[in-house]
């Protein structure tokens, strides 16, 4: 095991990760907020201080899978929402559609920094360029990760409120029921390597879209 790589990969991945899941959750609360459910507001969820946001185990498969992992759900009260099943479904949607924004932001970023004419064989490539332009290839590619993953129609995932938010009220409820086990089926899913081949594939063409790699 070599420590030094290791410590190297957690540090380059901290900034994706932490950029990630801070403003996907801001985002899901804002929206929350806006439409009329200020309970992540008053629960100091509406800060972009990582610390509030991570997810130990969530933080942890982002390490490991270096595309996917969650955040600590921002806590939303539909009962507080002017239309709660329609506008529950546009929280959830925000955060994935966040990430996706500022994975479009980073592919800039990252072309830019590819175009500069700066040698990357000199000591500020090496020491400076190198660095940044892998890090802003992991933001783009941890991001597409947790937008694409969180809509999985799994509960807790955002894709199970989104579903739930165009499914018929009978459907909807009865899809409902499976929640108390959706962690469980969401860890089978990875430790099958389901997410492998339905999700991977779909992040590494969309990486492919935005910066070529």
């Amino acid at each position: 095991m070599d420590i030094a790589n290791i410590i190297r990969d957690i540090v380059l991945l901290a900034f994706p990760i932490l950029i990630a899941v801070t403003f996907h959750e801001v985002a899901h609360g804002y929206v929350a907020d806006k439409l009329g459910d200020p309970t992540a507001r008053m629960m100091g969820r509406l800060t972009i201080n990582p610390l509030k946001h991570l997810d130990p185990i969530g933080t942890l498969v982002f390490v490991f899978t270096r595309m996917i992992g969650w955040a600590k759900p921002v806590p939303v009260n539909p009962l507080n929402l002017r239309n709660p099943k329609k506008d529950m479904m546009w929280v959830s949607l925000a955060g994935p559609a966040t990430n996706l924004a500022i994975a479009v932001i980073a592919a800039i970023i990252y072309r830019t920094l590819q175009s500069l004419p700066i040698a990357l064989s000199n000591p500020f490539g090496q020491k400076v360029l190198i660095p940044v332009i892998l890090i802003t290839y992991l933001t783009v590619t941890i991001n597409i990760g947790l937008g694409i993953f969180n809509l999985i129609p799994v509960p807790p995932l955002d894709g199970s409120k989104i579903l739930m938010g165009l499914l018929p009220h009978k459907q909807a409820v009865a899809y409902s029921r499976i929640e108390p086990y959706g962690f469980f089926i969401l860890i089978g899913l990875i430790f099958l390597r389901v997410t492998d081949y339905i999700v991977f594939p779909i992040i590494i063409f969309l990486r492919y879209l935005l910066v070529g790699q």
